[in-house]
């Protein structure tokens, strides 16, 4: 009888993925369609950052791609690399000053970046596309 943690092991990865994959799916799409290229532009320029609307375009297309390559399992070992520089500029740049407690403090972004370097390190898992697509037979 197979031990029920090897059964249930390929899943590992998968409530992870999904959650943090649509959080950040999810604020890249705030970004772009709620507050706008140019008010994700000034946010940045308000926190001191050089070429801002450069720097709010990068980081609504690494949210929305780096979002949707974890959350599908594709790329995550890039995405997860990607996505955890971005947690240590937001916690660097905008919430270190605010202590480590929430709202104002950097434990959200450090468990995002926790969780980034969790993909980049190990990579999506086995409930993946990356997965699969390296298990089907090829014609």
């Amino acid at each position: 009888m197979r031990h029920t943690g090897a059964r249930f092991a390929k899943w590992g990865m998968l409530p992870l993925r999904v959650v943090v994959g649509l959080v950040f799916l999810l604020h890249g799409a705030q970004k772009l369609f709620v507050f706008g290229l140019g008010g994700t532009a000034d946010i940045m320029g308000k926190l001191g950052l050089p070429l801002p609307l450069l720097c709010a375009a990068v980081v609504i297309v690494v949210e929305l791609l780096g979002g949707l390559a974890i959350l599908l399992g594709v790329f995550t070992r890039v995405a997860g690399a990607v996505l955890a520089f971005e947690m240590l500029i937001a916690i660097l740049v905008a919430r270190l000053a605010g202590g480590f407690f929430a709202p104002y403090g950097y434990e959200f972004e450090l468990t995002l970046l926790g969780a980034c370097l969790t993909f980049a390190f190990n990579g999506p898992g086995r409930m993946s596309l990356e997965e699969f697509s390296r298990r089907s037979p090829t014609p």
